[in-house]
């Protein structure tokens, strides 16, 4: 029989899509104000991969992650979920999204997401939100899943993913 333990230590990220600097830059600061400093943010690079945002948030749109210098509690991230949707809320218009929030974490072995949509790959957490394996490491890179979205493959998505994971591993060490 195995031990039972605590929930792990892990990296929070946010992936964001916006089109709205100013929105962007505002979002930044309250998500600061909650999470602690922001460590690392992608290149920004344009959010075509899925017009699944457009009837909402309009044309143009454009994708980056973040992540924070403070490490979580993987058992946080329902809550977490909870706060960036409220995040959202704060900066619809019309009832309509103008930024998308979706945070995650960074564990060494792979990057969990949190949706309020549930599916057969999805685990519910707490709170209405479930959890997802978006893609795991595997010798010295991340793997597709097949369900994996296609932006968290992309280059500049893995040049993060890998720069916070080695962070994450660092920081680990120290504690």
């Amino acid at each position: 029989m195995g031990i039972i333990g605590t929930s792990k230590k892990v990296k929070l990220f946010c992936g964001i899509i916006f089109s709205d600097e100013k929105i962007k830059q505002d979002a930044f600061s309250v998500l600061e104000d909650k999470f602690g400093k922001i460590d690392f943010i992608s290149e920004v690079m344009p959010f075509d991969f899925s017009s699944y945002y457009n009837p909402e948030m309009g044309q143009n749109l454009k994708r980056l992650w973040l992540s924070f210098e403070k490490l979580i509690f993987s058992s946080e991230l329902a809550s977490i979920k909870v706060f960036t949707n409220s995040i959202e809320d704060s900066f619809a218009l019309n009832s309509k999204r103008q930024i998308n929030i979706d945070p995650g974490y960074i564990s060494p072995a792979n990057v969990i997401l949190a949706t309020t949509k549930d599916y057969s790959h999805r685990i519910y957490l707490d709170k209405g939100i479930y959890g997802e394996v978006t893609t795991i490491y595997k010798k010295n890179g991340y793997i597709k899943l097949p369900w994996s979205y296609p932006d968290y493959l992309s280059e500049k998505a893995t040049k993060f993913l890998l720069k916070a994971r080695q962070t994450l591993i660092s920081r680990l060490k120290e504690c």
